[in-house]
């Protein structure tokens, strides 16, 4: 495998945007509401932004200062006047109004009305909130760390969710959040985007119990060359391997080993690793 190498200190600040941005992706967008000191709103989307912690509820993001002359954002600006903020989740349905919003407008301009969102008050702190986001978090900014003062550099806002709002039409029978009906949206690189909907797919996660691992594969599973990492993982991912009695329902089978494999290939690719593995298991003594 053959790679590109890029020196950081030799390599343009566009050049770093542009990996950073398409490599590291998707990324969630924080649609940050502000006001300034005077109380005029501030409406902006970033997508250098996760969540870092529930106890205590900590969201960052980084609003960066412009590449091209090093000055600041003007969401930047606000916090460090009224160190308050909403970030409001984005789901397909406002996309390009978001997008609309992040054209570089002049200061005191109120991308809510350039953008045709609504602003609903807030319930402890002075931002707007966006009435058409899903979820919305009420926060405080606890801290800003500046990583450079040139073009480019970081400004990392560390923000403590004070509380949250969430629209009860995103939620399951349960009360919590359903991913489709949120229908959120993603940062990619250049001018695209992902819809995590259409995109989702589900991984079961071996949280009641250690999972053996590929080291425990019989070494004909473990090497074989018609199943890939991602096939191999999902095989691995169970507690131990089958016992006799349980792949005994497939001892008359007789077909080549090969064969196996890709029928075993199908039975994992429709979310039966479990048929899967007791297939193999009973070629192991063959």
């Amino acid at each position: 495998m053959i790679f590109k190498t890029i020196i950081t200190k030799q390599a343009s600040i566009r050049d770093i945007q542009t990996v950073l941005t398409t490599a590291i992706a998707p990324r969630p967008i924080a649609f940050a509401s502000t006001v300034d000191k005077d109380g005029r709103p501030n409406l902006s989307p970033f997508s250098f932004f996760n969540a870092f912690g529930a106890n205590p509820p900590i969201l960052i993001f980084s609003p960066a200062r412009r590449g091209k002359d090093g000055t600041t954002k003007h969401t930047y600006d606000n916090i460090k006047e009224v160190p308050e903020v909403v970030i409001n989740m984005v789901n397909y349905n406002m996309v390009e109004q978001m997008s609309l919003s992040s054209a570089d407008f002049p200061k005191g301009v109120n991308e809510f009305e350039k953008a045709g969102f609504t602003p609903i008050p807030s319930d402890d702190i002075r931002p707007f909130r966006v009435k058409e986001s899903p979820v919305q978090f009420e926060c405080r900014v606890q801290q800003v760390i500046e990583t450079g003062l040139e073009g480019g550099a970081g400004n990392l806002v560390i923000c403590h969710v004070e509380k949250i709002h969430i629209h009860e039409a995103i939620l399951n029978a349960n009360g919590e959040i359903d991913t489709k009906l949120l229908d959120i949206v993603g940062r990619l690189g250049g001018s695209d985007y992902i819809r995590a909907s259409k995109a989702n797919f589900t991984i079961p996660k071996p949280t009641k119990f250690i999972a053996m691992g590929m080291d425990a594969l019989p070494e004909f599973i473990r090497f074989s060359p018609y199943l890939t990492g991602k096939e191999l993982a999902r095989l691995a991912s169970f507690e131990r391997l089958p016992k006799a009695d349980e792949t005994k329902m497939f001892s008359d089978r007789s077909e080549p080993l090969e064969i196996a494999f890709e029928e075993a290939s199908s039975m994992i690719e429709n979310n039966n690793a479990w048929e899967a593995l007791c297939y193999l298991m009973s070629f192991e003594k063959q």
